[in-house]
C-alpha cells in the first residue's frame, strides 16, 4: 500500500553528504525510516532522474523527486487460533509452535500466523520488533515445530534479545536426517553466507562478504536403517544454520526440500519391503523440532528451561522407523 506524495525539492548546502534515507526522514517525520527505505527500494524516489539506494550520499543542487511513500504496514489481524502455551509470567510467554505456522506476517502470508494468534490471546506484547512482529524475539522456520519465546513488553524483549546476542540462550533441536552419520558426536564449524545462485537459500561459504562464522554441535540419539535421529545445538544463530550444516556433512534433514531436494517421503521409500501401502505418505514436512530452550528470566535472572514434546507426525515416523528396525533384526 502507498499514499501519493508527488513532490520534488533540491538538496541544500547544509544537507551535503547526508544519506538519502536520512534526508527524507528529516523532511518527512510522519513516515518511518523503514517505510522510506521501502519506498526508495521500490523506485518511488529519484535523484536527478535516477534511482539510488538508501545509503546514497546526496550533494547540493541535486533534485529529489518523491512519487509516493509506502504506508506503514499494519499489525497482524487478531485471529482465534489455538496455541499450546508451555509457560507464562509477567515478562514472557513460551509457545510450542506447530509445524506449518509462520511466525509473523510477511508478503503473501498475512493470516494464520503466530503473531495473529498472540494478538488475539494477549492484550499487550512488546513493540520492539515493529507492528508486524509484536512480541517476537526470535523465529522458527514455517515447517519447524517447537519452543519459541515471546516478550510481553519492551524491557523483557531487550533483555531476551541481549541473551540471544551474547549466546547465553541454549537451544536443542531434534532432527531426523538422511543417512547414518559415522560419528556419535561432532562439532560442525563452517561459515555460512548467502547462496551464490538461489536467493532463498544459504550455503557453507568462506571468504564472502555475507559469510559469518557458524558452529553447530550434533549428537546421534538413535540410528535406523537409512536415517538417524540427531540432537543439534546451534552455538551461533545463522539463518537456516542447522539445515545448512547437516546438509554440508552429508546428512540433510529428512523432507527438507530446500536443502535435501524433497518435501515428503513414503512408506516404500523408507523401507521398500514394508508391509502395507508403499505409497502411504509417512512425513510431509522437514523433520526438525525445537525441542528445548534455556533462557534467563528477564526480571529475576533465574535460569528457565522449556521442552516441547515431539509432535505426532515426527513421533509416528520414529515409531515406524523402530518397527522396521525390529523387522530387519
Amino acid at each position: 500500500m502507498s499514499e501519493p506524495t508527488s513532490e520534488a525539492f533540491v538538496v541544500e548546502d547544509e544537507q551535503t553528504d547526508l544519506r538519502l534515507d536520512a534526508l527524507l526522514v528529516a523532511r518527512y517525520p510522519q513516515h518511518s525510516r523503514a517505510a522510506i527505505q521501502r519506498s526508495i527500494a521500490a523506485g518511488h524516489v529519484q535523484v536527478d532522474g535516477r534511482q539510488r539506494k538508501s545509503s546514497y550520499r546526496v550533494s547540493p543542487g541535486e533534485a529529489i523527486a518523491v512519487a509516493q511513500f509506502e504506508v506503514a504496514r499494519p499489525g497482524p489481524e487478531p485471529e482465534e487460533i489455538p496455541l499450546s502455551i508451555l509457560y507464562e509470567d509477567d515478562d514472557l510467554i513460551v509457545v510450542d509452535k506447530p509445524a506449518g505456522m509462520i511466525v509473523h506476517p510477511a508478503k503473501g502470508h498475512w493470516a494464520g500466523t503466530l503473531a495473529s494468534a498472540l494478538a488475539f490471546r494477549f492484550q499487550s506484547l512488546s513493540g520492539v520488533g515493529g507492528p508486524t512482529r509484536p512480541g517476537i524475539v526470535h523465529r522458527l522456520d514455517r515447517e519447524t515445530s517447537g519452543v519459541i519465546v515471546v516478550a510481553k513488553h519492551d524491557r523483557a524483549h531487550h533483555a531476551l534479545a541481549d541473551q540471544f546476542k551474547s549466546r547465553t540462550v541454549e537451544k536443542t533441536y531434534w532432527a531426523l536426517v538422511v543417512g547414518r552419520p559415522d560419528r556419535d558426536e561432532d562439532l560442525i564449524d563452517r561459515p555460512i553466507g548467502a547462496h551464490p545462485h538461489y536467493r532463498e537459500r544459504m550455503a557453507v561459504r568462506a571468504d564472502h562478504s555475507t559469510s559469518r562464522p557458524a558452529q553447530t554441535r550434533m549428537r546421534v540419539v538413535e540410528r535406523f536403517a537409512k536415517t538417524a535421529l540427531i540432537a543439534a545445538t546451534p552455538l551461533t544463530g545463522r539463518t537456516h544454520q542447522i539445515r545448512v550444516h547437516l546438509a554440508s556433512v552429508g546428512s540433510p534433514v529428512l523432507c527438507d526440500k530446500l536443502y535435501g531436494g524433497r518435501s515428503q517421503i513414503t512408506r516404500g521409500e523408507l523401507w521398500p519391503d514394508a508391509q502395507g501401502d508403499p505409497a502411504e505418505l509417512i512425513l510431509q514436512r522437514q523433520a526438525l523440532h525445537a525441542q528445548q530452550l534455556q533462557i534467563d528470566q528477564p526480571t529475576t535472572g533465574e535460569r528457565l528451561s522449556f521442552s516441547a514434546p515431539l509432535p505426532s507426525d515426527l513421533a509416528h515416523t520414529i515409531r515406524y522407523l523402530r518397527q522396521t528396525e525390529d523387522c530387519l533384526d
